[in-house]
């Protein structure tokens, strides 16, 4: 059930807490010569960092949601303990202060794992009954029905199975014998909680007409505009350029947004200046030995407003030598790619100079992948609506790069531009929240690559 998995997500949240706290307490009443009250002290707002800890290793490695077996869970709770322990214990041996008793950093560290695994089996039990709980008929198109199909397979949003297609004239073919209702039949039959009736369907009186009766006997009825949002995340292909007209973009349309989400922006680029600062001198290091080269790899990307921008990388490729056709697309395992690059790209070091794009204003955190002049001119060819994820600020992560990852030709390109349609439908601060918990989620599960 959907709501033990929500139980379960809470539990992961609040379990670091409950358990860092109490060997806190029992170190300090019991094990501590003189006991001290633990709440009263200055290791209290410590515990609470350290719970922070935890709770940000289990989120980032995908507990309780992604591992799908024993094996994984264990691992990624193992990972998620040694995660947070280690800065705890490199903070403490530099300070030179316990700021942690080492007995509540490694109890609690130890504790975590089993349950870790306990929380993940309770949101498997709820995953497996999700997975039969949304059964969909589709009204709709046969290549439809195969996009919806492939579509659940990957990472929906919210678990379905798509148990029965029908198409318009299945229905409207036999709409004047009053004692036919093949929809209602098949939807009955199938034991389906979902019936979807795609723009052609919707205008069909006989189809309205059963899907009412549907809709009264508890069944729920969407369109596949709003299936496509609820269940995927994402808008269909074929509703794109009809879809592009009625919403609004709140970077366009809220002014309070637009300005708070640049101040987000600033303080993130600011704050990326260190790591940028400390990874660099490492970065000349591994390019001496495995990567010779220029140090920053740099590449003409469009904009908000259709401006280009020179968007800054570490090089993770060899310099080119004149054999590669310029802007060619990049391939996942690209023969190019040196040893060093490869490792850069892995743990995505390769993005950091993007900081400075942040803050000259180029990039956002969140927003659409920004796209090289050549094949932005190619897809707004071939799409006319193309051009809309060019009204906001582009981003240095997006929800097509949590949802969809890499794109590596212009059917993926398509394929992002539905997840990128979701995010300016629905874009806000929140939104920009679980887009960036997603990319933290990719980065330590090594799923992101980007472009």
């Amino acid at each position: 059930m959907r709501v033990v998995r929500r139980g379960a997500r809470y539990l992961t949240f609040v379990l670091p807490f409950l358990v860092v706290l109490l060997f806190s307490k029992f170190h300090a009443r019991y094990v501590a010569d003189p006991p001290y009250d633990f709440t009263a002290s200055f290791r209290l707002p410590w515990a609470i960092a350290y719970a922070v800890f935890l709770v940000l290793g289990a989120y980032g490695l995908g507990l309780p949601d992604l591992p799908r077996n024993l094996k994984q869970a264990a691992g990624s709770a193992v990972l998620a303990s040694v995660g947070a322990a280690m800065p705890v214990s490199v903070l403490q041996l530099i300070v030179g202060d316990a700021l942690l008793p080492r007995l509540v950093v490694l109890m609690s560290s130890v504790a975590m794992v089993p349950a870790h695994v306990v929380v993940w089996s309770l949101s498997q039990r709820g995953r497996t009954r999700d997975e039969g709980r949304d059964r969909v008929v589709l009204v709709g198109s046969h290549q439809e029905a195969t996009r919806v199909v492939d579509d659940l397979a990957l990472a929906p949003e919210r678990p379905a199975v798509l148990v029965a297609h029908l198409t318009v004239p299945d229905v409207v073919d036999v709409a004047d014998d009053p004692d036919v209702r093949p929809l209602v039949e098949r939807v009955l039959a199938e034991r389906a909680t979902v019936l979807v009736l795609d723009r052609v369907a919707q205008v069909e009186d006989a189809v309205i007409a059963e899907a009412e009766a549907l809709h009264e006997a508890g069944i729920r009825v969407r369109s596949l505009v709003g299936f496509y949002e609820e269940w995927l995340g994402k808008l269909p292909v074929g509703e794109l350029e009809r879809s592009s007209l009625f919403f609004d973009i709140s970077e366009l349309h809220r002014d309070r947004y637009g300005r708070v989400k640049r101040m987000v922006d600033l303080a993130f680029g600011v704050a990326g200046l260190l790591p940028l600062a400390l990874v660099t001198p490492v970065v000349l290091v591994g390019n001496l030995v495995r990567n010779r080269g220029p140090l920053l790899y740099r590449q003409e990307r469009v904009g908000r407003g259709g401006t280009t921008f020179e968007i800054l990388k570490f090089r993770t490729m060899r310099p080119d030598d004149g054999t590669v056709v310029p802007g060619a697309w990049t391939a996942v395992d690209d023969p190019r790619i040196t040893s060093f690059g490869r490792l850069l790209r892995t743990t995505h070091l390769d993005e950091l100079p993007q900081v400075v794009n942040i803050l000259r204003g180029e990039l956002s955190v969140v927003g659409p992948r920004p796209e090289q002049p050549r094949y932005v001119a190619e897809l707004s060819a071939k799409l006319p609506f193309y051009g809309m994820r060019h009204l906001v600020r582009p981003g240095l992560t997006g929800w097509a790069q949590v949802k969809y990852g890499y794109a590596g030709d212009e059917t993926d390109a398509l394929e992002k531009l539905q997840y990128e349609f979701f995010y300016l439908r629905n874009q806000g601060l929140a939104f920009d929240l679980r887009v960036i918990g997603r990319t933290l989620r990719s980065v330590a599960g090594s799923e992101g690559r980007g472009r």
